[in-house]
This record gives C-alpha cells, structure tokens and sequence, in this order.
C-alpha cells in the first residue's frame, strides 16, 4: 500500500528547510522521502515513484558553486520522468534559473530569500496537476482518439459550452499592487496568475497562454543585481505574442521608447498617476483588440467570433452550430475575414489569427 501513496522528494541539506517544505508538502498530502545528498536522493528515487521533486540547486552547504542540484534532475528524470522537480535556490543567478527549466524540464525555480508559504503552496498544487496529467497520458489513462485536438473543441454539446476564462499574468513583487491589478483583472473576466519574478513569470509564460501580461518592470526580488528584468521578461511576452501592459513606479523615458519600439508593449501606466478607470479602459480595449494590428481593428465582432473558432480548428458546421448561425452564413464571414486578411486558405486564416492574439 506504502507505494501507492502520492510522494515527494526533498533534496536539501539544510535541515531548517527540511523541516519546512516537508510540513507544507506533508499538510498538501503527500508522503515525504528526505535526501541530503545526491546518492541519498538516487536511493529514494530508485526505491519509490514520486509525483514531485524540491530540490537545493546547491548541496555543499556555504559553497556557491556547488550545483549538486543540477545532478539531482538529471537523475530525476532518468529514474523517474513522471515526475516533476521544482528548484528552490539561495544561490542563483536569473540564466542558471532560466538554465533549469530549459535544459532540465524544471516546473519553475524559486529562491529562499523571498519564499512565500502560501505561493510555495500554490505552485505545489500547480505543479501536482501538470504531473496528474502528464502521468494520465502516459499511462494510457487518457485515449487520445477519444479528446479533440489541441486547438480544437469537441463536437456535439460542448460546442456550445461557454470557453474557459482568458488568462491574465501578473507580474509584479509589491504585494499590494499585485491585489489591486488581480481584483482589476478578475473584474474584466481573466483568470489571474501572479508572479513576483522574472523566473516565476518566465515559467508561467512557458506553461500557460494568456491574453494579456501587466507587469512592473523593477522587480526588485528577481534574481539579478541589476533589477532590470522586466524589461527582459518583455522578451519572453514578445515572442508569445501577449499583450503587455506596463505599470511602473519608475520607468526611464528611453527604455520605454525602446520597449515600445522592439517589443511593442501595449500600454505604460504609472503607478503615481495610476487611475482605475484608465486602467479598465485599455484591458477592455485588449480585450477587443484595439490598437493591436490595423487588420484586427477593421473587422466586425462576428468576424473575430468567426476568426478566433476558426483557428481552434472547427469546422464551418461546427462555427455555425457554436454561434448560432447558419453555414452560409459562415462561410460570407469566411469569404470577407479572407478579404480583410489578404489570404486564400483556413490554415493561413487560422495562423494570422495566432500572430494577432485571437483567442476565443
């Protein structure tokens, strides 16, 4: 029975955070395996399964240089590749934390100085459902000739079900701020996911697809000396075609010409002049994708209902069936999306859509 049981690991050295993160695991209801070491840590890997895995990026005690961690993943994922690993760190710079979740498939990498029981708790829960999932596939749990294709929905009854709520990211490590701005979002209809970090919101932005990302651009308790990881976490919002919204205490003029110009933010905000109103304006206008592309702008609320199931892969039918329309009347708004798009296919249709950030 012993292993059926749901089970974490825990590879630190510092017996205070033993004892820490195997409370908070223990009261999610998880059976704790402790290691100190990397043998130690093979030893419980190889004798039990395990759902998650927290592991100290460095096991030499004082030494900044150890990356035991490092050889602990490895092993993870060579004994155990159903199981998650997230890296808790105090000595970390912003590209080794970046170097976990690329090169290691770490869920997201955390550090000590700023932990938080009730986010820790919170990416835990995260964390366990991406393994749940993972773990149901790759048992054969889940038949995929039985679930619609990625980008698209089922037939029948679901079609008509209302989607999920859009994701909004916030990224932000003033915790009043991050109140205001999730209460603002939670108030336009987004699902909110906070982040404090450029490395926390690094590995959102890998998991997750948002509609809109507001984020501070001095975010004090990143991994960095510099502070300046908001700006380079516009990369990340840039190349996922997330609109962004800036609202800052501080922003230097230039850098904001310059974060407009290369990474076409949305909007910048300040926080000394911040008004709620003006806020919910410009998420209601990204919503509406205003000001986003020309071409967006240009076509009618039906044309982007049309557009945004048509990139999810339905079929005119099924557009129809989800809308309440008829087929002809579909395919006149196809006919016209296709004018306004300049294209000739579906598939060109649907890719423009992606590049613009339609969701439906």
């Amino acid at each position: 029975m012993a292993d059926k049981l749901i089970r974490a690991l825990v590879v630190e050295d510092d017996p205070s955070w033993q004892q820490i993160l195997s409370e908070i695991l223990t009261d999610s209801g998880l059976e704790v395996d402790l290691a100190d070491t990397i043998d130690s840590a093979v030893e419980k890997l190889r004798a039990y399964p395990h759902r998650l895995a927290v592991l100290d990026l460095s096991l030499g005690g004082t030494d900044h240089h150890n990356q035991d961690g490092l050889r602990v993943a490895e092993n993870v994922r060579r004994h155990d590749p159903n199981c998650v690993s997230i890296f808790l760190t105090g000595f970390a710079t912003v590209e080794l934390a970046v170097q976990v979740m690329q090169e290691q498939g770490a869920f997201t990498c955390l550090r000590k100085e700023v932990f938080r029981r009730a986010e820790f708790r919170k990416v835990v829960s995260q964390a366990l459902a991406h393994a749940n999932t993972f773990s149901a596939h790759e048992a054969g749990q889940v038949d995929e000739d039985d679930q619609p294709p990625r980008n698209r929905m089922a037939a029948g009854d679901d079609l008509a079900k209302k989607p999920a709520a859009e994701m909004a990211l916030v990224v932000e490590d003033d915790a009043g701020w991050r109140s205001l701005l999730t209460e603002l979002l939670e108030d336009a209809g987004y699902q909110v996911q906070v982040s404090s970090s450029y490395v926390e919101a690094f590995g959102l932005l890998k998991r997750e697809r948002f509609g809109v990302a507001v984020m501070d651009l001095s975010l004090a308790s990143s991994l960095t000396e510099t502070n300046l990881d908001g700006y380079r976490l516009l990369n990340s919002t840039h190349k996922a075609n997330v609109p962004t919204i800036v609202v800052s205490g501080y922003a230097d003029p230039l850098r904001i010409e310059k974060a407009y110009a290369d990474h076409l933010i949305y909007a910048c905000l300040e926080k000394q002049g911040f008004d709620r109103k003006t806020f919910a304006n410009t998420i209601k206008n990204v919503k509406a994708g205003l000001g986003s592309d020309p071409v967006l702008q240009s076509l009618t609320d039906r044309e982007r209902e049309v557009l945004a199931l048509l990139a999810r892969g339905l079929t005119n039918k099924e557009i129809a069936h989800v809308l309440t329309i008829t087929p002809n009347t579909v395919k006149r708004h196809l006919k016209s999306l296709f004018t306004k798009l300049d294209v000739n296919t579906r598939s060109a249709a649907s890719a423009r859509a992606i590049s613009m950030g339609v969701q439906g």
